[in-house]
């Protein structure tokens, strides 16, 4: 990089002719007076002397003194309210007004004469002083004070509605964060030596603003989550916000100490200088900016110089050149960076699934028509995923409690078309380490300063980095605690998945519930914790482009599992989102409910934190934390606000990053007042935001996808259908003698297969869970859902298709020369009906009992349950190998069996109790509650099943051990109630016991 040229005496640099690299800060203009000015003038001078003189005069003259000459009695009050009463309490008003109205004018006077700027607001008087201070200005507007004296001159005589629609400048964006290159350094100080040499010749020459010297201001550091924006500074120095518009017109395109310019006022940068208008005023101002700089801001400012547009056009034109090396290895920055890779003295550790979908590792490998948005999304399945289980668990606990004298099914529905490709896609695409890992983690490190007595730092965005998680920081925050290190400079924190495979699990608080995934870049995914951005970010592009954006962000952060509690509110969209998760996601149907709610939340916030004496949300997620209380509050609104609302959002977001409120707000136009940061969706899947550095692969949820994700939890929701799941079982084999199977396998117990030989070599195991996951999905099982269960860090299509063939031969053929391994028309991979599981009689047998031939015969319905529970054998695959079957945790069949058992065992207890078999009754229920020891429905049972034996000492006994089994949760309300039927005096005993 060359080194920066020095200017002459011109000002302008001698070594660059393209433009000047410094420039003399230019005075506040004075526009030359027109005819226009002075009749203006003329009628405002009129208006006044109307309403300063004209009004008091003529209330005197028709009004007089409305007040009472003597002080009244009592009985004024009783006495009825006439004509004059009504017109001398309205003179009273009148004359209330013109003397706030005339105190507004002399306010605006002094104001004007005394070049203090706009002084404080008269208590009550926001239309009047706006109208004196207008008048005011006319009046002046050909004295020599007008030029400074008020904001706005030029939009004399406009409404107040066109004033008001300014923009309102946001935070500072996030700070760079790689270390800087000496040369850059280099050039840096002579830049600020330039400038203040500039600054101290023109201090010689007596000044030149409009009061007879220049008053400069410069861009400080960031504090925690505070920046300086020009809308603060503007509010701070000229007494009103809206000016931050004089401020930017003065220091547009001037080059700044790093070489950058101002182009955006909502783009400043710490170390820039700001030339002030002539009435500013304040201690933070200074005439000579360089000699009021202390070394630590001198070294903070020098470590933020890096972020400069020069910076990005350095990294711009080495890799137009071919350097082939990312940004962060020549010394380019940008704001939110790609963590580089570890050093190569590093451990190594295992590649994480975060950069993609586990099973993407063939490159000849194709989708098979499932979505690539949500192979390519793993944090996101993995959250729609175990939030899907939990529903469907929940539809089945709830239909068997809800049942009298039997269930009412056990089977949720089967999935089919687009919904079906979306539940397969998810079960590919979903990474449940990557998200188990990554809470851990964050978790881990919150008790880890809470241990020290630190306060968790600003983190803007997480990078899952070739299984590492990188945190990028707002600004340094020291050493990071053990197993965390430093990263590529002082704002990373890097944890290694090694190191994070070893944190155990913690009751902190989450302590970044707001981040969520963007997309990926360089074999990096990015999160951008929304909470944390100084105000609001916007997104640009197309409208479907930009709602699959917004889809994949709520979707995510509704189901995501590394937070606790948190609010997403929706504005104008996403009302059929809210099954996903009704307890976090709420609708708002447009930008006047946003406001009302809003406003009263970051009213409560801002109490909250200051009766709890702290500086922000984060300070409250360490220590003894309060989950509910600092829980996040994350507004996605679609479509873009007005101009005054969009001003307004601006004022309530200003502070939204300290209370734990993050807005996205989307606009047509990518211009919106008040963004902090702008982000653009291409219409090829591509999240800009140049600004930042960011050129991402964006994470999307097109509509199509989003629809058929929510038809999942739909059907799943045990409200939806008042019937409950259905009771006929996916797959009903014969069970009468003709009906034996050419293969039978057992998995209700230790897994055993009947009717093939035990393959050969270690290729044994995969093809047995190969043929536990078939047997489990009758409905059948697409290739990619097999290879991600059996090989969750990846595989190759051709290992893949080798198991396959190696499967079908170990199977074989039907005598009919059929394969017992088939493929359907949609591709996904079916067992033949002679291949029959344990599970599938199971069910069977069930089923022929409550539904079938046992409904019209007591004889057979006994024996069917019997027989029934004689292949429960404990539970499903019981000695499966560790490590193997991880896919399990995806299925709800480990929840469907044990209520599956107790449904029999319940059954065959009420067929022997009917004949006073109170024996038989008992033990068929403990046959049952060896599978299903936690089903409060058989305790219940054997109570009444024990009790009708007549032998109290077993009741007791019983009582005494249920109380055991208990512990401090105490026993459930309706097992209290029925041993209080059964056994008074049950209390007593376990009172003694304990």
């Amino acid at each position: 990089m060359a080194r920066r040229s020095t200017s002459g005496s011109t000002g302008r640099p001698t070594g660059n002719p393209s433009g000047p690299r410094n420039r003399t800060p230019q005075p506040v203009r004075v526009r030359r007076r027109t005819v226009g000015d002075f009749v203006k003038a003329l009628l405002a001078f009129v208006v006044l002397l109307v309403l300063v003189v004209g009004v008091p005069g003529a209330l005197a003259v028709t009004a007089g003194w409305p007040l009472p000459t003597s002080a009244p009695s009592m009985d004024w009050l009783s006495q009825p309210i006439g004509v004059d009463t009504f017109l001398n309490a309205l003179t009273v008003i009148v004359w209330l007004a013109w003397a706030q109205f005339t105190a507004c004018v002399l306010v605006e006077v002094k104001a004007a004469v005394s070049g203090v700027g706009l002084p404080g607001r008269v208590p009550g008087a926001g239309p009047s002083q706006l109208l004196a201070r207008q008048l005011v200005a006319a009046l002046l507007l050909v004295g020599a004070t007008a030029a400074s004296f008020t904001p706005g001159l030029s939009q004399l005589g406009h409404s107040l509605e066109g004033n008001q629609k300014g923009t309102v400048a946001a935070a500072q964006a996030t700070p760079g964060i790689l270390a800087q290159q000496q040369e850059q350094a280099r050039s840096t100080a002579a830049a600020l030596a330039e400038q203040a040499g500039h600054v101290a010749a023109q201090a010689e020459h007596g000044g030149t603003g409009a009061h007879g010297t220049t008053k400069y201001y410069r861009i400080q550091p960031p504090e925690g989550r505070h920046h300086d924006s020009l809308w603060e500074i503007a509010q701070r120095h000229l007494g009103d916000g809206r000016r931050y518009k004089e401020i930017y017109e003065l220091n547009k395109d001037r080059v700044q100490p790093d070489g950058s310019r101002l182009s955006e006022a909502s783009l400043i940068r710490p170390g820039w200088i700001m030339e002030m208008p002539g009435d500013a005023h304040g201690g933070e101002l200074v005439e000579n900016p360089d000699a009021h700089v202390s070394p630590e801001v001198r070294q903070q400012i020098g470590d933020y110089a890096r972020t400069g547009d020069h910076a990005q056009q350095h990294q711009e034109q080495h890799q137009q050149q071919g350097g082939g090396q990312h940004a962060d290895q020549d010394g380019a920055t940008a704001r939110i960076t790609v963590p580089s890779p570890r050093a190569a003295g590093d451990a190594a550790t295992p590649a994480a699934h975060d950069s993609g979908s586990h099973s993407a590792a063939s490159s000849a490998d194709h989708s098979f028509g499932l979505p690539e948005a949500l192979l390519g999304a793993p944090l996101l399945a993995a959250g729609l995923l175990a939030a899907l289980g939990r529903r469907r668990r929940q539809a089945l606990w709830q239909s068997a409690l809800g049942a009298v004298g039997g269930r009412r099914g056990m089977e949720p529905p089967t999935p089919t078309g687009d919904a079906q490709d979306v539940q397969d896609a998810l079960l590919v695409g979903a990474d449940p380490e990557g998200v188990r890992l990554l809470d851990l983690s964050l978790r881990g490190l919150s008790a880890a300063l809470t241990a020290e007595s630190r306060s968790l730092p600003v983190v803007y965005a997480a990078w899952l980095s070739h299984g590492d998680l990188h945190l990028q920081l707002a600004q340094p925050a020291g050493k990071p605690p053990a197993p965390w290190q430093l990263g590529q400079d002082q704002t990373f924190w890097t944890l290694s998945r090694a190191d994070a495979e070893r944190y155990e699990d913690t009751d902190a608080a989450a302590p970044y519930p707001g981040l969520v995934s963007l997309g990926t870049m360089d074999d990096s995914r990015l999160l951008l914790n929304l909470e944390a951005v100084p105000g609001i970010v916007s997104l640009s592009g197309r409208e479907a482009d930009r709602a699959a954006l917004f889809a994949s962000v709520a979707a995510e952060l509704a189901t995501n599992g590394w937070s606790d509690r948190m609010t997403i509110t929706l504005v104008g969209f996403g009302a059929d989102l809210t099954p996903l998760a009704p307890s976090r996601l709420r609708h708002l149907d447009d930008v006047d409910a946003l406001f009302e709610t809003m406003e009263a939340e970051t009213r409560q916030r801002r109490g909250a934190l200051g009766a709890a004496d702290h500086q922000s949300v984060l300070t409250g997620r360490t220590g003894p934390a309060q989950h509910t209380r600092w829980a996040p509050n994350l507004v996605l609104l679609a479509t873009q606000p007005s101009a005054e609302d969009a001003v307004r959002l601006a004022e309530l977001a200003a502070d939204a990053a300290r209370l734990g409120i993050g807005y996205l707000v989307g606009t047509e136009s990518g211009d919106l007042p008040g963004a902090a940061w702008a982000m653009e969706i291409t219409p090829d899947g591509r999240l800009l935001a140049p600004l930042l550095g960011l050129e991402l692969q964006a994470q999307l949820l097109p509509a199509v996808h989003q629809r058929a994700v929510v038809e999942l939890f739909v059907e799943a929701d045990p409200e939806h259908d008042p019937d409950g799941p259905t009771t006929t079982p996916p797959f009903l084999v014969d069970i009468s003698e003709q009906g034996r199977p050419a293969v039978y396998a057992r998995l209700v117990g230790p897994y055993e297969i009947i009717g093939l030989d035990t393959p050969d070599g270690d290729r044994s195991a995969l093809l047995h869970e190969a043929l536990a996951l078939l047997l489990l999905h009758r409905e059948g099982v697409h290739p990619r859902v097999l290879s991600s269960a059996l090989w969750p860090r990846g595989v190759t299509e051709d290992v893949r298709d080798a198991l396959l063939e190696r499967l079908r031969g170990w199977l074989g053929t039907d005598p009919d020369g059929g394969p017992r391994l088939r493929t359907d028309a949609t591709g996904r991979l079916v067992l033949a009906k002679s291949v029959v599981s344990d599970l599938d009689v199971l069910r069977s047998l069930y089923h022929e009992a409550t539904q079938g031939k046992g409904v019209d015969s007591r004889a057979v319905r006994g024996r069917l349950l019997t027989d029934a529970l004689v292949l429960v054998r404990g539970p499903l695959l019981a000695d499966r190998a560790e490590g193997r079957y991880g896919w399990l945790t995806h299925e709800i069949v480990d929840a469907q069996l044990p209520l599956l058992v107790a449904d029999i065992g319940l059954a065959l207890s009420a067929f022997h109790l009917e004949k006073d078999r109170a024996e038989k009754a008992i033990e068929a229920l403990g046959a049952a509650l060896r599978t299903a020891p936690s089903d409060e429905r058989l305790w219940n049972e054997l109570l009444r099943a024990t009790h009708a034996t007549g032998d109290a000492d077993r009741v007791r006994a019983l009582a005494a051990e249920l109380v055991a089994r208990s512990g401090a949760r105490g026993l459930p309300p309706r097992t209290e109630a029925l041993l209080d039927e059964l056994l008074p005096t049950w209390r007593e005993g376990a009172a003694a016991t304990g």
